[in-house]
């Protein structure tokens, strides 16, 4: 065995299933890193070295995984506080404020949830790709608060993956738009690609270069000059409620790329110091990818939000 090299050993269970898929039901590494070992010589069937996936061997054949350490992320581990609203072995749900990004980036280097969650997570990371890193399955915008819930291991990465990739996952946000929509509920549909004129906003396409995305929204609350809606996600597609509320003529208060904030409601928001879209993510639920337990959260809405309710229900 080589330094810092673990071993997963056992037996196939059963005859007839792909070599990929019968270790990595044994072993808790996803299929793609199965494969990834395979092609780097580190799986041994009866003691010779495998290099099929799509091998199947017989029922009782004897199998040992060699899984090198994981490999330190390019990302460094910064301390910086989290609201944690569960945690287990396999995955994290966060509760993100405003402000934070999630993802390293031009511009973004250090300071972000993956930064954070390198440092939390540290030594429990089994290594998503043979890299010591966060899974992030899914993101949500800087000034966008609200829940995410992020993979610590391989098995769980890909599994939640699948979820959002199926479009499986339970998602709704509450969100403060202006005026009254009309109807009062509906199903926004439309194709969202990145903008022809602006490359750093998202546009509703008619072109054929789009991803399919549907929002369900229902008014939940009328409020001076605006209202508070819950949105449901049918996609997940970039700044998908920020563009499908705008196009629909109710842009999101305080959202400095897709909508204007009506002239009557800029003094509420200056005088809050109100700089962010109106966006929280409120609800999250998903089948856990290990256990198979269906598991669900919602966080209330954030001071900031909250305060702006607030105002906005004081007759004027």
């Amino acid at each position: 065995m080589h330094g810092g090299e673990s071993i997963i050993s056992g037996v196939i269970a059963e005859a007839g299933q792909r070599l990929d898929k019968a270790l990595a039901d044994a072993s808790g590494l996803s299929r793609e890193r199965i494969k990834a070992l395979l092609g780097d010589g580190r799986i041994l069937l009866s003691g010779k070295v495998a290099a099929q996936a799509s091998l199947k061997p017989a029922a009782g054949t004897a199998f040992e995984i060699r899984v090198p350490e994981a490999v330190p992320a390019e990302a460094q581990a910064q301390d910086i506080p989290l609201k944690i609203v569960f945690e287990d072995e396999h995955l994290i749900v966060i509760d993100k404020p405003a402000g934070l990004v999630v993802h390293p980036a031009a511009g973004n280097l250090d300071g972000t949830l993956v930064n954070a969650l390198l440092h939390h997570c540290k030594g429990q990371l089994s290594g998503i790709g043979g890299v010591a890193r966060p899974g992030i399955v899914h993101r949500i915008d800087k000034d966008t608060s609200g829940l995410l819930v992020v993979a610590k291991t391989d098995k769980a990465h890909e599994g939640l993956a699948a979820q959002f990739a199926d479009h499986s996952i339970e998602r709704a946000y509450l969100a403060i738009v202006g005026g009254l929509p009309n109807p009062l509920s509906g199903t926004v549909r439309g194709a969202i690609a990145r903008s022809s004129h602006d490359r750093k906003k998202m546009a509703l396409v008619e072109d054929g270069r789009g991803k399919h995305a549907v929002t369900h929204y229902k008014t939940l609350e009328r409020v001076t000059g605006s209202a508070l809606v819950e949105c449901r996600l049918e996609t997940g597609r970039t700044h998908q409620v920020r563009v499908h509320m705008a196009s629909i003529g109710h842009a999101l208060l305080g959202d400095p790329v897709y909508g204007r904030t009506p002239p009557r409601l800029r003094p509420i928001l200056s005088q809050l110091h109100f700089h962010r879209q109106a966006l929280h993510a409120a609800v999250l639920g998903f089948i856990h990818p290990v256990t198979g337990a269906a598991i669900r959260f919602e966080s209330v809405l954030p001071a900031d939000m909250a305060g702006l309710l607030v105002e906005l229900r004081t007759p004027s």
